[in-house]
């Protein structure tokens, strides 16, 4: 899967956010992680980081999911 959504939600702070991230190939054989976050039902930040393979950037991905995960966020599909 190349696409993950998390969510967080901390009704007694009143946080709602949003994190997610998506693995494309570029144009010169690397592949990127691209990263979405902010506020639930506003646009986020995005930020790129760039890697020489598709298993770099999928295990990049998946250390992100995994610490996100440990903060609260939960897989919303």
């Amino acid at each position: 899967m190349n696409h993950v959504y998390l969510e967080r939600h901390d009704t007694e702070n009143n946080m709602h956010r949003f994190y997610q991230m998506f693995v494309t190939p570029g144009l010169f054989d690397d592949w990127s992680l691209i990263k979405e976050w902010g506020k639930v039902g506003s646009p986020g930040t995005v930020r790129k980081d760039w890697f020489d393979t598709e298993e770099e950037a999928l295990t990049a991905k998946q250390r992100l999911v995994e610490a996100k995960q440990k903060k609260g966020y939960q897989s919303m599909g």
